[in-house]
């Protein structure tokens, strides 16, 4: 397996990883427990920033285009209705 791969793949499973803290997080009752949910959160998305930041100085990751004024005006406009 290449590096490529590798990082692509730790990507994709962070990912995962977040959204089942977040959920775990949304529907925990204990406050003890919510916040070390949220701490484990809070370091795996900085493992994440991290990680993107380094698939994307090698090129293994490139995000979509940046969106438009118009794209961005059109989102909102439906959001709000």
């Amino acid at each position: 397996m290449d590096e490529k791969v590798m990082v692509n793949d730790i990507l994709a499973g962070v990912k995962s990883d977040l959204t089942a803290y977040q959920t775990a997080i949304s529907e925990c009752e204990n406050m003890q427990l919510r916040q070390t949910f949220q701490q484990i959160r809070n370091s795996d998305e900085s493992f994440q920033y991290e990680l993107f930041k380094v698939a994307q100085s090698k090129g293994y990751y490139i995000p979509a285009q940046k969106a438009t004024v118009t794209e961005i005006n059109t989102v909102k406009t439906e959001m709000q209705g």
